[in-house]
């Protein structure tokens, strides 16, 4: 068993964010992929809509940041929202070289859909499986590419600072150093070291926090896990994303129905088959995402009905399943055909739009770690992301991070990094109350940490995650490293950032609807900020 392994670049993740990212940088030297599972078992893989981008005559730059910075609720950073706009068609282009086949219209253009929260067509797609186009895509260049290894199944366990270094010296810096991370494979249960002169997260979300969601089971958290622990900077956590529609089965996995569904002229209707919408927003359905979900909920509460419906049989039968063909052919497994009946439909966990606090450049508080992605904090998003925005982060900010390389590549310094203590118990019976653990954390933050909130809700749920958080630290440093117990602790860290995040916010502002402040919101732009010091586990910075 190899004890380390040395790279010019580390990423951690194989969504669209590191595969493109790693394309790029590969330039520059050799890469190493870490992957949890398969190389294109990600976020990705499984986007259905497409990416927002301008290429229409009768839309602009202009209108896009308009709506993107509308979305956001007033808490984008607007110079990275006007780089990812106007630097998105660019890396498009670059898609389509790579093999990516994105659908077109009669004339030959690019074929563009419109989403809620757009006032143009603009969204590129491939029928309704864009991120399985995209992912498949930069799986074959990667594999193509000589100079990028990938490792499947293996887990970033803790990311290599100061503090893992096997020399004197003061470890507490006034810039913290990343020099790779310690690695655990899933095949062989060996801990090795990865270093590197630059690491990069990009492994996608959160999703597995909540109880319904529309995640693969990969979306752990990892990253804000791994940069947290090692003293990056978490902003704005509270701001999880709800996708409206997702299809209401309660014996299947969760399956999204994409929005652009709905951007093609599906309706929503309640329990008795009215239309809701335009009580809610003068977009109706093609309303922002806070909006549509917040409709959702308050409609099943109000009738207590366990879902609302989407219909879309007022389409052309042959046009439905020539657009739509995954979501077709999944519901109709499913005993539902969508051109001639209701789609029952509910909202799941989706997105986090906030992640690790990043700046233009992709650079971290640690010197030598960069973030791209889901799991980093650009100030895209703001406080409810636009949608079909989030894979041209991926592919704007991963390229910006290669520019930032590229203007002066890390100095590998020789350090002597200890390795991995590996002592622990490993009692099977205890291993049952990994699952117990997991469904209790995943029941608080849905009926306490929803699409609407409390004071009272999130009070509740901090005590008892304190409860758990406590509890699975324990274990986890009693027994040997295994995945599970690995993405509980990063699941149980994450969840309660999130839930102290909700609490710091006084108001209610895009995805973070508290109802106790319904109509307290701040006009000003204030980030939830929070870190890991000396002393002070979880600080909030003022």
């Amino acid at each position: 068993m190899q004890e380390e392994i040395h790279c010019d670049f580390l990423i951690i993740g194989s969504g669209i964010s590191g595969l493109y990212t790693a394309l790029n940088i590969s330039e520059l030297g050799n890469v190493v992929i870490i992957t949890k599972s398969s190389i294109t078992e990600s976020n990705t893989i499984y986007a259905q809509g497409g990416v927002a981008s301008v290429f229409s005559d009768t839309d602009s730059f202009e209108n896009h940041i308009h709506d993107t910075l509308i979305a956001g609720a007033g808490l984008c950073d607007e110079e990275a929202v006007k780089i990812l706009v106007l630097e998105g068609p660019k890396h498009i282009k670059k898609l389509i070289e790579f093999g990516v086949s994105f659908e077109k219209d009669s004339y030959g253009n690019l074929d563009l859909h419109i989403e809620g929260g757009h006032s143009h067509h603009r969204i590129v797609h491939s029928r309704d499986i864009t991120g399985k186009e995209i992912e498949l895509a930069l799986e074959k260049q990667v594999k193509e590419n000589k100079r990028i290894q990938v490792l499947e199944n293996h887990v970033a366990v803790e990311l290599i600072t100061q503090f893992h270094l096997d020399e004197k010296g003061d470890p507490i810096l006034k810039k913290p150093v990343c020099y790779g991370a310690y690695v655990y494979s899933r095949e062989t249960w060996e801990i090795f070291k990865v270093i590197a002169k630059a690491t990069i997260l990009a492994s996608g979300g959160a999703g597995q926090v909540y109880l319904y969601n529309t995640n693969p089971e990969v979306s752990t958290g990892d990253g804000v896990a791994l940069a947290y622990k090692a003293g990056a900077i978490i902003t704005n956590m509270e701001f999880y994303q709800f996708h409206p529609t997702t299809l209401y089965s309660p014996n299947y996995p969760t399956f999204l129905i994409s929005e652009a569904l709905r951007g093609y002229g599906a309706k929503l209707l309640d329990y008795k088959g009215k239309p809701f919408m335009d009580k809610y927003h003068p977009l109706k359905e093609l309303a922002p995402r806070d909006i549509v979900a917040r409709a959702i909920d308050a409609e099943m509460k109000r009738s207590g009905s366990p879902c609302v419906y989407l219909d879309i049989t007022h389409k052309n039968e042959t046009e439905i399943k020539e657009k739509f063909p995954n979501i077709y052919n999944t519901c109709l497994e499913r005993g539902i055909d969508i051109t001639k009946e209701l789609i029952p439909v509910v909202p799941a966990a989706h997105y986090m739009c906030g992640g690790v606090e990043v700046d233009l450049w992709g650079r971290t508080r640690l010197k030598g770690l960069y973030a791209v992605g889901e799991v980093s904090h650009t100030g895209v998003h703001g406080g409810n992301r636009l949608a079909s925005n989030s894979l041209l982060e991926g592919l704007v900010f991963g390229y910006r991070i290669f520019e930032d390389l590229k203007k002066e590549i890390p100095i590998k310094e020789k350090k002597k990094i200890k390795p991995w203590f590996k002592e622990g118990l490993n009692n099977p019976e205890e291993w049952i109350l990994v699952q117990h653990n997991l469904q209790e954390i995943k029941t608080i933050m849905w009926n306490y940490v929803g699409i609407v909130r409390s004071n009272l809700r999130l009070e509740r749920a901090l005590r008892r995650m304190n409860l758990l958080y406590d509890e699975i630290m324990d274990f986890y440093k009693r027994t040997v490293i295994q995945n599970k117990i690995l993405e509980l602790r990063n699941i149980v860290l994450v969840a309660k950032i999130i839930i102290l995040s909700a609490l710091y916010r006084k108001e209610s502002r895009g995805l973070h609807y508290n109802s106790d402040y319904p109509e307290n919101r701040n006009p000003s732009k204030e980030y939830t900020r929070i870190m890991r010091t000396v002393g002070k586990e979880f600080y909030i910075l003022k």
